[in-house]
């Protein structure tokens, strides 16, 4: 049997730029190490798979895999999905509906659909969890694994910190722009200390963002690693739980923040976050815009090839 899938990239509105996404349609039939195969030959930095929901007033059931695991939640993921399954609506003569309701290990994800010229663009999703906070991690152990030096990793506003509104990440906020070009991932570093509190992967940020050109400067640069020593080019959950903490930090209503991300590996991204702290926790989402790029079918992967 063949499965159709969708690519689009994703937190950008042109071809090749952003963080390019694999969307398997109706992949019932497909057992979790089939999408896993499926997800390493793709080789992004997630692939989609989407079920029917286990609930009727959901619309999907939506399992997201990296090369190497299926992760409970992730946002590009989520905002490539949901475009990608309003034009596949529309492309059979259904409309679009204003909202989804994505099924996810981490909970339910809400999903805003925005329209543009050319249909629907855009999404909006609200994290699954409130802001949650774990480990501190040591800075000379943060910078060694980033391939910095100790004095690159701004401790002002926070230390270095395992946070999460669905999915873990360590985060760290550097001193410049510069430190965060010359960020990179150390296998040796990364083996010191993580996995840390169940997180992988490193997000680090800066606020120094006055080399990034005029008035559309964004609030925030940041860049992703992986344990796979790869580079995530727009990673929404990390934004969302990084906007959740500076929300928190802050303690005032509503944060909006523009980031940026991928600049430094040639796939500019776009994400807008917001948080805001209530009585049950700080919440947070992001948004973004996707664009298909390729579309085909594939085999299931068969039992004797199974790595």
């Amino acid at each position: 049997m063949r499965y159709r899938y969708v690519t689009a990239d994703v937190f950008t509105g042109h071809a090749y730029s952003g963080n390019p996404l694999a969307v398997v349609l109706d992949a019932q039939g497909l057992e979790p190490w089939q999408m896993q195969r499926i997800a390493r030959e793709f080789n992004y930095s997630e692939t989609s798979f989407v079920l029917p929901a286990q609930d009727a007033a959901h619309t999907a059931w939506v399992r997201i895999f990296t090369p190497d695991r299926e992760v409970p939640f992730a946002g590009h993921p989520n905002v490539g999905t949901a475009i990608v399954l309003a034009r596949e609506m529309m492309m059979a003569g259904r409309p679009a509906p204003q909202a989804f309701v994505f099924e996810e290990a981490a909970g339910l994800v809400h999903i805003a659909l925005g329209s543009g010229e050319q249909g629907v663009d855009g999404a909006e999703l609200q994290a699954p969890e409130p802001l949650s906070r774990a480990s501190t991690a040591p800075i000379a152990a943060v910078a060694r694994a980033l391939k910095l030096k100790p004095s690159d990793i701004d401790v002002s506003e926070h230390a270095p910190q395992v946070i999460s509104v669905g999915l873990k990440f360590l985060v760290a906020q550097l001193v410049s722009r510069d430190a965060l070009r010359r960020a990179a991932p150390d296998s040796d570093g990364y083996a010191a200390f993580l996995p840390l509190d169940g997180a992988k992967s490193i997000y680090v940020y800066t606020t120094d963002t006055e080399s990034d050109s005029g008035e559309s400067a964004p609030d925030i640069q940041a860049r992703m690693f992986t344990g796979r020593m790869t580079e995530d080019p727009a990673t929404g959950s990390a934004t969302a739980a990084v906007t959740a903490l500076r929300a928190a930090l802050r303690g005032d209503g509503m944060l909006r923040l523009r980031v940026a991300q991928g600049e430094d590996m040639g796939r500019g991204s776009l994400l807008l976050a917001h948080a805001e702290p209530r009585a049950d926790g700080v919440w947070a989402g992001v948004a973004g815009q996707a664009v298909v790029v390729m579309e085909g079918t594939l085999p299931a992967p068969l039992p004797s090839v199974e790595a």
